[in-house]
């Protein structure tokens, strides 16, 4: 185990060498940052349900987008939250949390389907800057879910390289294809299914859980409203 966290620090110092224009803070640092600032998975939920509340009324802050803010990040970055949301032109998570440059680290992805290299790179965030709380973010009327049920009722292919997402979320939400209420059932399914796959998937992520140091949430944003549900 130590040997293993070791080869982790290396691998991660000699990539921000290789970078140059990452910058890195070291997990070691990162660590006790997260520990001294006392931020919990339940802390960090209130306060990212408390931006969406913001945003819902129309009194959002958008802290956290100054030059000096900018210049500060530019010297390294400390985000408090992991953030596996669908890539959506109107579910752009810095903006329904009401959250600024810096704080999130989201990665998107049609669908928000966990693959191998999705989950490297948040295995990295967690790793790098030991964020306390990861949320997989799914939405009303999900085109990703969509398009594959249809594909489940017809029996046919998506075109190019969507059949890939088709493939991926079949499995999850090819069940409900017929259900009068198809897409919201496959929409729920689905983070649910993501929010679980990131734990059986990763050892980082299960170590992190496992000790209390991190929470995997699931959670539903309304295209309609702008409210974000916690769902897991």
């Amino acid at each position: 185990m130590l040997q293993s966290k070791l080869n982790r620090r290396l691998f991660l110092g000699a990539g921000g060498a290789a970078a140059g224009s990452v910058a890195l803070a070291g997990v070691g640092s990162s660590a006790a940052l997260a520990t001294e600032s006392g931020l919990t998975p339940d802390k960090v939920l209130a306060e990212l349900l408390a931006g969406n509340k913001r945003f819902i009324s129309g009194k959002a802050k958008h802290p956290h987008l100054s030059r000096e803010r900018i210049g500060a990040v530019a010297k390294g970055q400390h985000p408090f939250a992991i953030i596996l949301g669908c890539a959506d032109s109107r579910v752009a998570p810095e903006l329904l949390f009401d959250q600024g440059v810096g704080d999130l680290f989201v990665n998107r992805v049609a669908g928000n389907a966990v693959d191998p290299l999705l989950l490297g790179s948040m295995e990295y965030a967690a790793e790098e800057f030991v964020p306390p709380l990861v949320v997989v973010l799914g939405h009303e009327r999900c085109g990703a879910v969509a398009a594959t049920q249809g594909c489940v009722r017809s029996g046919g292919k998506a075109p190019g390289s969507i059949q890939a997402i088709v493939d991926t979320l079949t499995p999850i939400v090819g069940p409900y294809a017929n259900d009068p209420d198809a897409v919201e059932k496959g929409v729920q399914a689905n983070v649910k299914a993501q929010a679980a796959a990131v734990l059986a998937q990763s050892a980082i992520f299960r170590e992190k859980v496992e000790a209390g140091h991190m929470k995997i949430v699931g959670a539903r944003y309304d295209l309609d409203s702008g409210k974000v549900t916690v769902l897991s």
